[in-house]
């Protein structure tokens, strides 16, 4: 039986869209909902996340505002981006950010085998820890998209899964610095999962650029709000 979830309290894991998985893997599914929806318990902390760097071309501009800010993030790397810029990964990892596994190909995992999900996820977890020499313990599925051979590839690499309630959709056409902060602040609350892209080698020319501009209005506000910004791992609940 193939079951299909998709969240329906809003503001709630904005990205999950539905999580697909048969039947008999109840324990795998409680365990990957409570890990990628819930977040930090204590309701003061935010979670910044970038998905589908290192990329050259800009993800050293959002190393330089955070840096500017002191403010530590989480990046979820894709494993051809790595393989083009291991250097820059490296980087990353050296400027004191959590790094995670976003996959090798961009696709719906939905449209994939066990075998192919496990092999994608499996390649990208190598391509990191020999770039970095840090072993990744964070998976983010592309389009937030969790299959049955996603949650046992993630048992299998002891990965935890991380969705997100908060995003910028800077992908969508004409996105400005204004309209991406607009976006996010409308859903940011206490304990947020934010996500941005600090790429747009999947998304428009220009994606990451509008993503860009709006993080240093996302920093002055959860600063105007007293919350704690740092990644993933500081930020979810032990």
């Amino acid at each position: 039986m193939l079951l299909l979830l998709a969240p329906l309290v809003p503001g709630v894991a904005a990205g999950l869209g539905y999580l697909a998985c048969y039947g008999g893997f109840e324990g795998p599914v409680d365990w990957a909902m409570n890990t990628a929806v819930h977040g930090s318990r204590d309701g003061r902390s935010i979670a910044l996340t970038f998905d589908d760097g290192p990329d050259p071309a800009t993800t050293p501009a959002f190393l330089e505002v955070l840096a500017a800010r002191r403010v530590s993030a989480t990046f979820f790397l894709l494993g051809p981006m790595v393989r083009r810029a291991p250097q820059l990964a490296a980087e990353i990892v050296a400027a004191g950010h959590e790094i995670g596994v976003h996959g090798w190909e961009h696709r719906y995992l939905t449209l994939r085998g066990p075998r192919a999900t496990y092999r994608d996820i499996a390649m990208t977890v190598d391509e990191i820890t020999s770039a970095t020499g840090v072993s990744p313990r964070l998976y983010r599925p592309p389009y937030g998209v969790l299959n049955a051979g996603a949650l046992v590839a993630m048992r299998r690499l002891r990965l935890t899964p991380v969705l997100w309630d908060c995003w910028g959709k800077e992908w969508s056409r004409g996105s400005t610095p204004e309209s991406v902060f607009g976006t996010l602040s409308a859903t940011l609350r206490d304990g947020s999962t934010v996500l941005l892209h600090d790429s747009d080698c999947t998304s428009p020319a220009g994606s990451a650029d509008a993503g860009l501009g709006a993080l240093p209005l996302l920093l002055d506000e959860c600063e105007r709000r007293g919350l704690l910004v740092g990644p993933f791992g500081e930020h979810v609940a032990e």
